[in-house]
């Protein structure tokens, strides 16, 4: 109680010592010509909200104790100048920056991407709208060292120097998006590109604020549902944009009002669209499935004289069952005072999309039970009179077969933000989120399978000064109610809880700047699920009426007995980091950072064991074990996977010619990844060796661990011809392998681009050329996959309307009609990346 009550009194003393008293600091921002800079931002650090300049470059904000003025600009060089409510008049000049530099949020401690000690790749403003696709996936997959997983566009997940699922977190402002996403890759990530104000992808591990998801990144999507900063009367966007190639039509709103600190965020986007074209390929037949890499035509079956040579394969233009149609909105409110900002938001998300090559047509997969064993109820969902789907194959030329997701989110977030302003604690910042999410598979009309997530999450963050250290201490919690039902239930369900205390330091010697940080986090997965094929065998006796082999299956339904198991893993992970930045002159600078992170597996990896369609594979996790032709769950021996993670990053950001160069080595220890047992599945006979031939058999998967290695390089280049020209260079390689030599699965082709852009008043025009290298590192099973060029064009004019400014643009995406396959996906030869595709779109402001 005596250390209690020091600790309250300590915390109540911080925040009542803070002065009550404020003055009102002006000052004016200028460029390296003296001109003023318009629209900069200006925050006070501690406080959550900022202001902005007016035309002139002016600005006032109010100083109530002595702080950090940061004053920022989207290609500018940021600049921090100590000020107390003592301080004059202030002039700040920014000086352009090269490259693109932006604050990043996710940092936390108000760095742009050219300070931080690990790299950081932002998008933002124009660019991110004009490139905002369906997926993040698809929307980021042109940045240096992000690929996308693409299982189809319409659901395709970022992935971050050939690491993507459980070890990429996907946040929103800073939250957990808390969908399915990483259970499966047909999965789609719930996050709007078109909603977002900026996304910033933190490249490495970034464990120490995010968990130990984010062992291989972090994707941060950041939007102003909770406004931070003060609005003041009423603005707003609205969009219209059309894809030729899928008929897809993108209508995006946002208004925003305030008065007296009070302020209101709405933004909403609908977008419906059909199947989309690609130019014209093999759709693969048996031959493509004995996986023999030395046949070219099982490698893409794309060959020119295939037709001749196998006159039974069948060709396509179209990718069947890619259609979307998606509704989502995000309604928010705030209050920003001087010391108080507080706010609360609700976002619902409708979405219907189709799941290519996901058919129960050639499956047996003989369960419509849960994983716990119950029987799975087809109308215990909505009716599904809006969406039935009889409307999608007429709609969207889906095959009778075709399974198709409803994806229904609603997701609460708060803010708490209290600037104090003392010696020591500049702001206690408290975010908190809720969400309900929900997955379901329709077949004929009917849920087929639920993927259901329910996530409470809340991080406390402390902000604060000790002597010349600069840092932040937090607190993480995180508890995940995740369940599946129905006949592709392949994972149970599990509780997912996680405690979290972290700490991240700061300090200038000189001209480097130090980085130290820690997590230590309490993690806690727990499951009852029930073990075992009987359901699945009786199950199929019954729908297929085989009562002549009832005696032959009995004896193979007591060797598969089910047994209910009560499981819990119960561990902590620890992550460090050291780093530093060092401005070796003017406009350089060098990063260097390392850091050890360590995760648990998550429920996909540990507990899997059934059917997974999507992946056309019986899916095994870590905890079981196969021994003849039964499969048994003993998770004794489950160790922590660890990566060690070095990254070095060489930045020049000032004059005409600018550049970013990462060199990253990544040492992971007891890597989880999927191998091919050499066993088969079929609901009829259950796993057994692959030397018995049965229709319809799909090959066993599981996860293993073993050490890897993944290294490699990424960098952008770009050189200011002129006022009106601009070149840039950019691309990236990777290699990952174990350490017996074999490589990872479906690691990502290196790229090499280059763009040309052109500016004329308010005109804008951009080529680009991005060229995709052959894949011919391969792991078990996997085949070669060609290399391929796309070329893109944009141009844009702005132009006003009775006061309102407008932008009106058309991209063209792969302008020559390329036929490009994706490496890192699962259905690589089901789903070739679209055709030629034009898409127009206006937008404007208000």
């Amino acid at each position: 109680m005596f250390k209690q009550s020091l600790i309250t009194f300590a915390i109540t003393s911080a925040i009542f010592s803070s002065q009550a008293s404020a003055a009102q600091l002006k000052g004016k921002v200028l460029d390296t010509y003296n001109q003023p800079v318009p629209n900069a931002t200006v925050h006070l650090h501690g406080k959550s909200q900022s202001v902005k300049t007016d035309i002139n470059g002016q600005f006032s904000i109010n100083v109530d104790q002595d702080s950090q003025l940061h004053v920022s600009k989207d290609n500018f060089i940021n600049e921090r100048i100590d000020v107390s409510p003592d301080s004059p008049y202030v002039t700040v000049k920014l000086a352009p920056s090269s490259v693109e530099s932006v604050v990043v949020y996710a940092s936390a401690l108000h760095k742009s991407n050219i300070e931080m000690a690990s790299p950081v790749a932002v998008l933002s403003g124009d660019e991110l709208k004009n490139s905002a696709k369906p997926t993040l996936g698809e929307t980021l997959k042109q940045l240096p060292g992000i690929n996308a997983s693409y299982f189809g566009p319409v659901s395709s997940s970022p992935i971050i120097r050939g690491l993507d699922g459980p070890r990429v977190k996907i946040t929103q402002n800073g939250l957990d998006s808390s969908d399915a996403s990483r259970v499966g890759p047909d999965h789609a990530n719930t996050n709007d590109s078109l909603a977002a104000q900026q996304i910033e992808v933190l490249r490495g591990p970034a464990t120490l604020l995010y968990g130990s998801g984010a062992i291989g990144g972090v994707v941060n999507v950041v939007d102003n549902r909770i406004p931070t900063d003060v609005i003041e009367g009423v603005q707003g966007a609205a969009e219209f944009s059309h894809d030729t190639n899928s008929n897809t039509n993108t209508v995006a709103a946002l208004l925003e009002a305030g008065n007296n600190g009070f302020n209101f965020h709405f933004d909403g986007v609908t977008r419906k669209g059909g199947d989309y074209d690609t130019p014209r390929f093999a759709l693969p037949g048996e031959e493509h499935e004995d996986h023999d890499h030395d046949d070219e035509h099982e490698e893409h079956g794309h060959d020119e004289h295939a037709e001749e040579e196998h006159s039974e394969t069948e060709y396509a233009e179209r990718v069947a069952n890619t259609f979307i149609d998606s509704e989502q909105f995000n309604i928010g409110t705030s209050f920003v005072g001087d010391h108080l900002t507080v706010g609360l938001s609700y976002a619902r998300i409708e979405t219907d999309y189709g799941i290519p090559a996901h058919s129960h047509e050639h499956h047996d997969h003989g369960d419509e039970h849960d994983h716990d064993g119950h029987d799975h109820d087809e109308h215990d969902h909505d009716d599904h009179d809006e969406h039935s789907e009889d409307e999608h194959d007429h709609a969207h030329g889906a095959e009778e077969e075709s399974v198709f997701a409803r994806v229904k989110q609603d997701r609460w977030q708060a803010l708490f933000n209290y600037a104090l302003h003392n010696n020591w604690i500049e702001s206690i910042q408290i975010r908190a989120g809720f969400t309900d999410y929900e997955h379901a598979e329709i077949e004929h009309g009917a849920v087929g399978t639920k993927f259901t997530n329910e996530t409470t999450e809340l991080r406390t963050n402390i902000e604060h000064r000790l002597g010349e250290w600069h840092g932040i201490i937090g607190y993480h919690f995180s508890d995940s109610d995740y369940a599946a039902e129905g006949a592709e239930a392949f994972t149970p369900a599990t509780n997912t809880k996680t405690h979290a205390l972290y700490v991240l330091e700061e300090r200038r010697f000189g001209d480097v700047t130090l980085e130290l940080g820690a997590r230590v986090e309490d993690f806690a997965l727990s499951s009852n699920f029930t073990s075992g094929h009987d359901d699945h065998d009786e199950h199929d006796h019954d729908d297929h009426g085989h009562d002549e082999h009832d005696h032959e299956h009995e004896g193979h339904e007591d060797k598969h007995m089910a047994e209910v198991i009560d499981y819990t893993l119960d561990t902590t992970n620890f992550s460090a980091s050291i780093g530093a930045v060092y401005d070796y002159t003017e406009g350089h600078n060098v990063a260097v950072n390392l850091s050890r992170s360590e995760r648990a597996p998550l429920t996909a990896e540990l507990l899997s064991n059934g059917l997974h369609i999507a992946t056309s594979t019986y899916e095994l996790g870590l905890g079981f074990h196969i021994e003849g032709d039964e499969v048994h769950f003993e998770p004794e021996n489950i160790e922590q996977e660890r990566s060690t993670n070095l990254d070095i990053s060489l930045r020049r950001f000032i004059g005409d010619f600018g550049y970013t160069v990462n060199f990253f080595y990544n040492d992971v220890s007891n890597y989880y990844y999927q191998r091919n047992t050499g066993y088969m599945y079929t609901g009829e006979h259950g796993v057994e060796l692959a030397d018995h031939h049965h229709d319809g058999a799909l090959p066993v998967y599981q996860f293993e661990s073993a050490d890897a290695e993944l290294y490699g390089f990424e960098f952008d280049a770009h050189y200011q011809i002129d006022a009106r020209n601009r070149i840039k260079v950019f691309g990236d390689h990777l290699r990952a392998e174990l350490d017996s030599g074999e490589y990872l699965p479906r690691i990502p082709a290196n790229k090499l681009g280059t763009s040309y852009r052109f500016e004329l008043e308010d005109f804008a025009a951009e080529l680009s050329a991005i060229h995709y290298m052959t894949q011919d590192k391969l792991a078990q099973s996997e085949t070669k996959t060609d290399s391929y060029t796309l070329l893109n064009a944009s141009f844009s004019y702005d132009f006003s309307v009775s006061g309102v400014d407008l932008v009106g643009y058309v991209n063209v995406d792969n302008i020559t009609d390329e036929l490009g396959f994706v490496h890192s996906s699962f259905i690589k030869e089901q789903a070739p990346l679209p055709g030629r595709n034009f898409k127009l779109g206006v937008r404007g402001y208000f």
